[in-house]
């Protein structure tokens, strides 16, 4: 397939993040068809995606949005398909819970549980026990439940509950688990269908108030001098009513999702006048935390914070200077709230360019010569808060072609009572608390389009060559390149003493030296899913036992682990797709790339955790005919003292939903 023209305004409209008056218009068109009662939730509203094939091919009918509706008081459950501008329902399912799993929590089940378990005559004697009385201070935390696990179980809409002690309303509650107990609740019918009391640990009592400042009772660090990050004649970047972005000649759509968070359509490079694409999706599609510690009140415990909590619906309005440092501009998110109706979270996108260090430099001893540029990026950020940890999910472009992104975790560790000394399966960060070992594992979706729709992958690796004829000496070494023809070959894990990377060609476009034009993803190689291959969780989250999976692409297959994950019983998604085996060379092909933090708790971490970082880097191979950044101006400031002169930045910023500061 020919490479598309990608910046038709057409397009564009075509795949615009949703509007409030997309919302709107839905709304009235599910209400009308009677799918809308006094007890349903949207638990899930969102673009349904075109196929691309159709986009390019000018054949994409009219924009159609999916909903996920349930009924929270008979628990049924509606996926539907509904077409605003023509005024109908495309599609209506009921899902089987048993058989399909259940729709992403809705926010009336986080305050349901409390109200429900404070009236439980088994949990109350199981506080009863330890000394807990005053209700006001008793904290009911809803997990998700993973799978049922015996028949009263089956087909029922669960949360599996912890509680807490906050002795005031400004405590952290996190301090003071009260660990051993676990309720498991029917959000649906509001009854409680047991409580276990497994082992009666005593309460930690030490506070972790960081955020109070007669808490820290220490005086704030000396010394610390203003930086000061300006931009005076504004940033070089221009956005408009669609939300594409322009800068330094990348281009791309910014795009926002309720379960997915900052989707970027359409990102391309101008090479010499020409726009060339390199992706055409990018997104962080699931992210789940499976916790490590199999005792008995908590081998349960995971969170797919995108499948089953919608993470991008808990997006952070964004405060300059604190969040965001510098020239930024800011973009609204609308979101549908569970009531159906538009919900905008006011600076939730952050963009803005920051310095970036060196980009080339050279001092040469024959001519003379020194030069050194520096390098800049553009970084498209958003911060959510699911529960106790918090999370960054920062895209950086730079001047030389480069795409990275960087997760940030911080938050608050999940807390448990530490059993006592030497338990393998957590760390003790204060005297009696708890924090289980857990690992955060992100599946990058990247629908690559690499100079156009059909490429090809091909995984190399650094190889020392045997001592012979060719390598006399034993000192050759060279890289091997082995094609991933079909999805079996594709499920690759990374191996970080072989340097071993995946290159992304176009068999079809060729650099200047005959070679095929190329990105390449390097992964920082960490642990995949820790989890025994017979476990529940395995089954659940396929997606994260491998580093790389390449499928072929289509657009229904959105979600590594499946669209329904709340309690399904696993094998969706990935798993299911790849059965096909289906050719991934020399065609439309998705990268799946499984990447994240395992994460064994330190005293620093407690009580509120110093960011910590995850990535991967896309870089371009051959690609380009040379470096690209040759045309890039020196710096001009009181410190640099270069030849030639300063170098105007264009800071256009059309009307729309931008904040500017």
């Amino acid at each position: 397939m020919t490479a598309p023209s990608l910046a038709t305004a057409d397009i564009e409209t075509a795949l615009a993040t949703v509007s409030a008056a997309d919302i709107a218009s839905a709304y009235r068109i599910l209400d009308a068809a009677g799918l809308v009662s006094a007890t349903t939730h949207f638990s899930y509203f969102g673009l349904s995606e075109p196929d691309k094939r159709e986009l390019f091919a000018g054949t994409v009918g009219p924009r159609q949005f999916r909903a996920m509706l349930i009924d929270m008081a008979s628990g049924e459950q509606h996926d539907v398909v509904v077409s605003p501008s023509e005024d109908r329902i495309v599609s209506d399912r009921i899902l089987d819970p048993a058989v399909d799993g259940q729709l992403p929590v809705v926010l009336l089940e986080f305050g349901l549980v409390e109200e429900v378990i404070h009236k439980d005559e088994r949990w109350l004697a199981a506080m009863r026990k330890r000394g807990l009385t005053d209700l006001t201070q008793l904290r009911v935390n809803p997990l998700s439940a993973q799978v049922a696990q015996n028949e009263n179980e089956v087909g029922r809409r669960l949360q599996r509950c912890f509680t807490f002690v906050q002795k005031t309303p400004e405590d952290l509650g996190w301090a003071h688990p009260v660990d051993g107990v676990t309720v498991i609740i029917d959000v649906v019918t509001r009854e409680v269908l047991d409580v276990i009391d497994y082992v009666d640990l005593p309460v930690p009592q030490e506070d972790g108030n960081y955020h109070l400042a007669s808490w820290v009772n220490q005086p704030e660090r000396a010394g610390l001098k203003p930086i000061e990050i300006t931009q005076p004649q504004g940033p070089s970047f221009t956005i408009d009513d669609n939300h594409v972005l322009s800068w330094a000649g990348w281009s791309l759509q910014v795009g926002f999702d309720q379960r997915e968070g900052l989707v970027l359509r359409n990102i391309a490079i101008e090479d010499e006048g020409t726009r060339r694409s390199v992706i055409y999706r990018a997104s962080i599609a699931e992210m789940m935390v499976p916790y490590g510690d199999p005792s008995p009140q908590r081998w349960f415990q995971n969170f797919f914070d995108c499948g089953e909590y919608l993470l991008g619906g808990f997006a952070n309005s964004l405060e300059l200077g604190c969040d965001c440092v510098g020239d930024i501009t800011y973009l609204d998110a609308i979101v549908a709230g569970n009531d159906g109706q538009p919900h905008i979270i006011p600076q939730a996108i952050c963009i803005h360019e920051e310095d970036a260090g060196i980009l080339w430099k050279h001092s040469d001893n024959w001519n003379g010569s020194s030069d050194s540029r520096r390098n800049r990026r553009l970084v498209i950020s958003f911060f959510v808060t699911v529960g106790n940890y918090d999370y960054g999910f920062y895209w950086y472009l730079y001047l030389d072609g480069k795409i990275e992104h960087e997760v940030k975790a911080t938050g608050v560790v999940f807390t448990s009572a530490y059993p006592g000394t030497g338990y393998k399966f957590a760390s003790e960060l204060a005297p009696g608390l708890g924090a289980p070992y857990h690992q955060h594992l992100f599946s990058a979706r990247l629908d690559m389009a690499v100079d156009g729709l059909d490429n090809s992958v091909d995984e190399l690796e650094a190889v020392l060559v045997p001592r012979g004829p060719e390598n006399p000496h034993g000192t050759g070494i060279t890289q091997l390149r082995t094609r991933l023809t079909t999805e079996s070959d594709a499920q690759r894990m990374a191996d970080n003493s072989k340097g071993r990377s995946w290159l992304v060609s176009n068999p079809g476009v060729q650099n200047r030296l005959g070679g095929d034009v190329a990105y390449v993803l390097y992964p920082e190689g960490q642990p995949t899913l820790l989890a025994d291959s017979e476990s529940d969780i395995h089954a659940r989250a396929t997606y994260a036992t491998k580093h790389l999976w390449v499928t072929a692409y289509e657009p229904t297959e959105q979600y590594p682990a499946g669209d329904f994950v709340n309690q399904h019983p696993g094998g969706a998604g990935l798993p299911q797709w790849v059965k096909a085996d289906r050719s991934v060379d020399n065609t439309d092909i998705v990268l799946w790339h499984t990447f994240g933090l395992t994460h064994f708790p330190r005293l620093e971490d407690w009580p509120i955790m110093p960011v910590d970082s995850a990535g991967f880097v896309l870089k371009p191979h051959g690609f380009f005919g040379r470096n690209p950044t040759l045309d890039v101006p020196e710096s001009t400031s009181d410190h640099c003292h270069p030849a030639s002169g300063s170098h105007d930045a264009d800071a256009s910023h059309p009307a729309g939903d931008h904040h500017h500061h």
